[in-house]
């Protein structure tokens, strides 16, 4: 299982619980996701879980009732997307970056600000590779 990414379903789950900002069970989940994900609530069950195993939630349990959990993120969800984005430009595009976002600007309907968006943090990037150093990737 690979540690600290989460799949497609799982983030759905973690969507919620990064909005929500705050201890949550897995019921409240499940209400909050009703037509979202349609899967049965013995499968959410199991992917928090696995959530809990890949070290992106943990919980405390409840004191009043045993049975009732309240999960919390241990990762935020630019952690989580950092490790998710570096893994699919080495998976699908070799590691290029500019192959990549070439694929995507081309693939996609670019507007003129989301353009300028990009020329922008373009700019900031140059910036920061200083006289002529080389940055690492």
């Amino acid at each position: 299982m690979k540690e600290g990414i989460p799949s497609e379903n799982e983030w759905l789950i973690m969507e919620v619980i990064w909005r929500e900002n705050r201890p949550i069970t897995a019921g409240e989940v499940i209400k909050l996701l009703n037509g979202v994900l349609e899967i049965s609530q013995k499968t959410i069950r199991v992917m928090f879980n696995r959530l809990v195993a890949k070290g992106v939630l943990d919980y405390t349990v409840d004191k009043q009732d045993a049975r009732v959990y309240h999960y919390f993120p241990l990762k935020t969800k630019e952690e989580c997307l950092s490790v998710k984005s570096s893994r699919f430009l080495k998976n699908y595009f070799g590691g290029n970056a500019a192959l990549a976002m070439a694929s995507f600007v081309q693939n996609s309907n670019v507007t003129k600000e989301q353009l300028s968006q990009l020329e922008e943090m373009v700019k900031e990037l140059k910036e920061g590779f200083g006289a002529g150093s080389e940055r690492q990737g």
